[in-house]
């Protein structure tokens, strides 16, 4: 039986399921908490991620450098990942259990000290994890099956992550919350390393020395391309989540026991979109899909700019669920084929190295909503839930909608710069 899942689809999503549950919950939730319920300023919280992203910038790289050259018998991706796992439910606990009686220095203090640790760990699953899957599934076929079922997994973690965060934390507060979310994230996390098995072969390949291996990472013009224009699209996800509490706070002015039915809408249609998209891109070129999937996403956000209620804001939601649907599985598929044709150059399976850069160029996207949401707040006198300023609603529209639109507009300007040329053989 076991054998039957071994390195399945399936199976790989499971590490999906496992990390997108607590990342979700940060994602969504961080923001809201430090500052909309702890009191943190919004110049502060940005200030925590920029410092961040500085470290990040360092370890990304290096985590992906190190995790190429590691070779055990139990595999290069899977020790880093199994020593991981304690540590990211301790940091994703530290998040959530701020000392009481904290002055706004200390408080910010603590969240810096926090969002280090538990970012850091966090990347070393991320890079293992998204490492193994150019290794595991060969051919766009079967890579557009994977990506369909991990991302049909992590929409059930975002519903998870987002609709019934709010429910927990309203009813258990935000330390016990996270409690289980980091119980629930180490058991998943097992079930998914039990039936992952590393190719042995790709253990085997020479290795480029430490200055080579970043040179013909960083002068990869078309990895560089697709990562920024992926960044800019992966502002958007980080600025929807985030925003939706506020959103629904000032916009759509609900009940904050309502958040969970307004983030359920959005991410129960992505389900069955994502075999919608599954479709479509076994039928497209892997970059014409990729592209396509920016404009999809670009059209869905206009709508959250005329909620005005719970009916009219679920309505919008189950819009965006479709553009976000087309970006969730594509991404993967395009830097799989780039990983290929860098191996083919340089014989040398550098999964890790691209992985981690690819994470860190997305994952400066918090510093791009952290300064979005900065400069919204300050045009419209926004400063956290005690000061709201004059029009706290007028805010939200523009962060939620008007700023993403945006974006994905300078995420498809960018894709039409990117050329793949390919072998039939490389298409199989």
């Amino acid at each position: 039986m076991r054998q039957r899942f071994l390195n399945s689809p399936m199976m790989y999503a499971f590490g999906m399921l496992a990390m997108m549950i607590p990342s979700q919950a940060f994602s969504s939730f961080y923001s809201y908490y430090y500052v909309d319920k702890l009191g943190l300023s919004i110049g502060l919280a940005t200030l925590a991620r920029t410092i961040f992203l500085i470290w990040d910038a360092v370890n990304q790289p290096l985590f992906g450098y190190w995790s190429d050259r590691t070779n055990t018998k139990y595999g290069r991706r899977r020790p880093w990942i199994f020593g991981a796992i304690p540590f990211f439910m301790l940091s994703f606990i530290l998040v959530f259990s701020p000392p009481q009686g904290l002055s706004e220095m200390g408080l910010f203090t603590w969240f810096l000290i926090a969002l280090v640790i538990y970012e850091a760990v966090a990347t070393v699953i991320w890079v293992n994890y998204g490492a193994l899957f150019p290794e595991l599934f060969k051919g766009d076929r079967l890579r557009a099956k994977a990506s369909a079922v991990q991302q049909g997994y992590q929409i059930v973690a975002l519903l998870i992550g987002t609709a019934l965060t709010p429910i927990l934390f309203d009813a258990m507060g935000f330390g016990k919350m996270s409690i289980i979310y980091a119980l629930v994230f180490g058991v998943l996390m097992l079930i998914f390393l039990r039936n992952v098995k590393e190719d042995e072969q790709a253990m085997l390949s020479p290795q480029l020395g430490f200055k080579e291996a970043f040179r013909e990472t960083f002068k990869n013009k078309t990895f560089w391309l697709v990562n920024i224009a992926n960044s800019f699209a992966q502002t958007v996800n980080g600025l929807l989540s985030s925003m939706i509490p506020f959103y629904a706070k000032y916009v759509l002015k609900v009940p904050e026991a309502q958040n969970a039915i307004l983030l359920g809408s959005i991410f129960v249609s992505v389900i069955p979109l994502v075999a919608v998209w599954f479709w479509l891109i076994r039928r497209l070129d892997p970059v014409k899909g990729w592209r396509l999937s920016f404009v999809a996403y670009a059209l869905s956000v206009i709508p959250l700019w005329f909620g005005t209620s719970l009916v009219s804001g679920i309505i919008a939601g189950v819009l965006v669920g479709f553009g976000l649907a087309g970006f969730l599985v594509t991404p993967p598929i395009v830097n799989s084929i780039i990983i290929d044709q860098d191996f083919a150059k340089t014989g040398s399976r550098r999964e890790g190295i691209y992985t981690a850069v690819s994470g860190f160029i997305t994952r400066s996207s918090g510093l791009i909503s952290a300064l979005a949401f900065l400069i919204v707040g300050i045009i419209f006198g926004y400063e956290d839930g005690d000061n709201p300023g004059p029009d706290p609603e007028s805010t939200f529209r523009y962060l939620i909608s008007v700023v993403p639109f945006g974006l994905l507009v300078v995420s498809i300007f960018l894709s039409f710069f990117v050329k793949i040329e390919r072998k039939p053989a490389d298409e199989s």
